[in-house]
């Protein structure tokens, strides 16, 4: 194996930084109710540019499933990430490390974890060209080196993702509630989320639709009602989420194993089924009112299906717009676009849209 040590030239922007944890509860240790220790608190690490804030609401970037914050800082291969780049338009950024990951404590009491193969990470999202698991896979240019175990690129990358919990319901729930309270903590702001991360985004406007901006949903999880991970025939109860969302008219609670929305299946032009709501649809009573841009890259998994999502939330009154980078002239992208070689490339067109709500 070759050594992670890549070499990387200091490409971080300048900046004011400082960490703090929110949310979390006390609860004994399992083995001696007179001990106690405290879980579901999730780590915030706050950068301010050098220059100072130039820009009126603060960007929150959520992670996806086994990462953790650091990947929007800079790459594995030592080139800037999207939060340097932001920095250096005069954002304040937020990145965060989700509940019971990272720097996030992990208790046993949360449940059980579950880790990705290497060999997963290169079949859909480092080297997914070279397993042809769905057709534009064969579009994928963009990762940096070959995508594979033994390459210094992807060795840096594999080695900073972490275990994460095996329950998204769970996972979910104490997500909303830490998120809840980074918002109530540092007031309006505009979230950035990517793939299982995109779960929470809808959860924080659910829960805080006041101090939610707006959302950049990078490929988030979906398609709705499903899992492309588990298979799990209850994923998604909620349509785009395993926990609950306010739905108007109001959805009546079911067992877990059951969806509280009615839904109709579709064919879709490429053959693949989807789901979405019965008409008349139930709107997000709570989410509707948030803009959205799902952006989507042209090589990745979710090229398949994020049409589906979009779908979704238009049909339950969510203002979304879809941003396909091809039709952009960006191309070759997988599910990890932030870490590719032309990362910069889309976060400054993301970062137009973004300043249309800043």
């Amino acid at each position: 194996m070759s050594s992670t040590n890549v070499q990387c030239a200091a490409t971080e922007a300048p900046s004011h930084r400082s960490y703090f944890h929110v949310g979390g509860h006390y609860r004994d240790t399992g083995q001696d109710e007179s001990q106690h220790v405290m879980t579901g608190q999730m780590y915030v690490e706050k950068l301010i540019p050098i220059d100072g804030v130039k820009r009126p609401w603060p960007l929150v970037f959520i992670h996806g499933a086994g990462q953790t914050g650091s990947n929007f800082l800079n790459t594995p291969d030592g080139r800037k990430g999207w939060a340097s780049w932001l920095l250096d338009q005069g954002y304040m950024i937020y990145l965060i490390d989700q509940t019971c990951r990272g720097r996030s404590s992990h208790h046993l009491s949360n449940g059980p974890t579950i880790t990705y193969p290497a060999e997963l990470a290169e079949k859909r999202w480092t080297a997914c060209r070279d397993y042809h698991l769905w057709p534009e896979a064969a579009l994928h240019t963009q990762w940096p080196g070959s995508g594979r175990i033994g390459d210094a690129i992807f060795d840096a990358y594999y080695a900073s993702t972490v275990p994460s919990l095996a329950d998204p319901a769970a996972e979910q729930v104490l997500m909303r509630t830490a998120g809840a309270c980074l918002l109530d903590r540092i007031g309006p702001a505009i979230l950035i989320t990517h793939s299982q991360g995109g779960t929470h985004g809808w959860l924080w406007a659910d829960a805080r639709p006041d101090l939610v901006k707006a959302i950049v949903a990078v490929e988030p999880a979906g398609p709705p009602f499903q899992s492309t991970v588990t298979k799990a025939s209850n994923a998604k109860r909620f349509g785009i989420t395993d926990a609950a969302l306010v739905y108007h008219p109001p959805v009546a609670m079911t067992p877990d194993d059951e969806r509280p929305l009615q839904t109709e299946s579709y064919q879709a032009a490429n053959g693949s089924t989807y789901t979405l709501q019965q008409e008349p649809a139930r709107t997000l009573a709570n989410i509707h009112s948030v803009p959205v841009l799902v952006e989507t890259g042209e090589a990745s998994s979710y090229a398949a299906y994020d049409e589906f999502t979009v779908q979704f939330l238009r049909q339950a009154g969510v203002r979304v717009e879809h941003l396909k980078l091809a039709e952009k002239g960006i191309h070759g992208n997988g599910h990890l676009q932030f870490l590719e070689m032309n990362n910069l490339e889309i976060i400054e067109l993301l970062e137009k849209w973004i300043a249309k709500i800043a």
